[in-house]
């Protein structure tokens, strides 16, 4: 789930979605956001703006039971596969792995420019898909096993 996910998010952003690094519903995770709860961009800030902070301190106040909506989203976000780490990444398009994937002449990515975003999700969408395969070919269980399964 999150593979599709994340390559539905690139396209939406890159066919016009309305992007704004600033604004808690149309930034990385907003967009993300969108994508796995269906709820627009305003009900999506509306819910974030009730914490201090930008997506990475959020979901650092994650608590699954408290009943508000933000914990709602962050935890739909959770069920297809993401971790709270993996949110703290996708908000400054940071993760060592997704970096990692690409090219060194395009590692330099700005967290907060639409193309750079699309880069990220679809090179993440990759390495899953990657891991997953890799998985299938070998058959092999173990911790490192459980994401990828999740993630298709």
């Amino acid at each position: 789930m999150l593979v599709r996910a994340l390559r539905k998010t690139a396209l939406r952003l890159s066919t016009g979605a309305r992007y704004e690094w600033g604004h808690l519903g149309s930034c990385n995770c907003g967009h993300l956001a969108q994508t796995v709860t269906d709820f627009c961009r305003g009900e999506i800030h509306e819910a974030a703006i009730r914490r201090i902070g930008d997506w990475s301190s959020i979901s650092r106040e994650y608590c699954g039971t408290s009943g508000e909506r933000i914990d709602a989203i962050i935890g739909r976000m959770l069920e297809i596969g993401l971790s709270l780490e993996d949110i703290e990444f996708l908000e400054k398009l940071s993760s060592p792995a997704v970096l990692g994937a690409l090219p060194s002449s395009g590692r330099n990515l700005r967290y907060n420019v639409r193309e750079d975003v699309m880069v990220y999700m679809r090179a993440w969408a990759d390495v899953l898909e990657r891991e997953l395969s890799a998985v299938r070919e070998t058959g092999s269980g173990g911790a490192s096993a459980e994401r990828p399964t999740e993630a298709a």
